[in-house]
């Protein structure tokens, strides 16, 4: 998989748009991953275009099995100094907007995996205390609050993503929710994800269609194909997104995907 900064943003755009929801009554909305693309702007510029409902803080690439966790936002600043604790200002910007701004786990390019269960509840309680409600002296993006998780696991192990996800949902019951997102590969089911989805703990998933053929949208479909019926198209959005996921007891929205096909 291309890392977020590696695809087009007009492309990634239409590609991050809000895929699976809980409940039939819920309303969709846009997603977008910021961090990894200096020249993107700041986090309240990106929230004050309107456009995004979701935003995805990426990435927390370094983690569990005795790592020391490492925050990457490229050029926006240097964590090493204590330097992107003013994104603090931004969270709260979005936030005050009604936008949900979660922290992006995994990613790319990194090093993180989990060794056990034991090492899946401290890694956890490490993103309770540094990025959520706990509290640390150490806080990498200052004291501001984040809405929750995002799930872009894309490397190493399969194991324990299942209980990384129930000991930070567990986190709900100390007063405020603790959203969980992630990011499967549109092939049902993720290979690295798919016991975590099957938790039926995750609130919101944004399928990656791109990269993934024949997923992934390609400009002919908007031609005789797309008249037709493309049966690639067919075959990811309405076999394996629309029975796969549904599985979970949850509503897919493909959005912008659903017109094009």
């Amino acid at each position: 998989m291309a890392t977020r900064s590696e695809a087009s943003p007009k492309l990634f755009f239409l590609l991050s748009v809000l895929a699976v929801i809980k409940t039939s009554h819920a309303a969709g909305g846009i997603a977008i991953y910021w961090g990894q693309n200096g020249n993107e702007g700041t986090l309240t510029a990106t929230c004050a275009t309107g456009r995004y409902a979701y935003v995805n803080i990426a990435f927390l690439n370094k983690f569990g099995n005795g790592r020391t966790p490492e925050i990457n936002l490229a050029g926006h600043c240097n964590p090493a100094s204590n330097g992107c604790t003013a994104v603090s200002s931004g969270i709260r910007s979005c936030q005050a907007r009604g936008i949900k701004v979660m922290l992006s786990i995994g990613g790319g390019v990194g090093s993180y995996s989990l060794a056990s269960q034991a090492d899946a509840k401290n890694v956890a309680d490490y993103l309770w205390n540094n990025f959520l409600g706990g509290t640390s002296s150490s806080r990498p993006l200052g004291d501001a609050v984040l809405d929750g998780i995002d799930f872009d696991i894309e490397l190493g192990s399969t194991q324990y993503w299942d209980d990384l996800s129930r000991y930070l949902s567990a986190y709900s019951n100390q007063g405020r929710k603790v959203y969980l997102t992630a990011a499967p590969q549109c092939p049902f089911p993720d290979r690295l994800l798919g016991t975590a989805l099957n938790t039926g703990l995750f609130d919101y998933v944004w399928i990656q269609f791109y990269n993934n053929r024949p997923c992934q949208w390609h400009r002919h479909l908007l031609g005789p194909e797309r008249q037709r019926g493309n049966p690639d198209c067919n075959l990811c959005h309405r076999q394996i997104c629309h029975e796969g996921y549904r599985q979970h007891r949850q509503r897919l929205e493909v959005g912008i995907f659903r017109r094009m096909c």
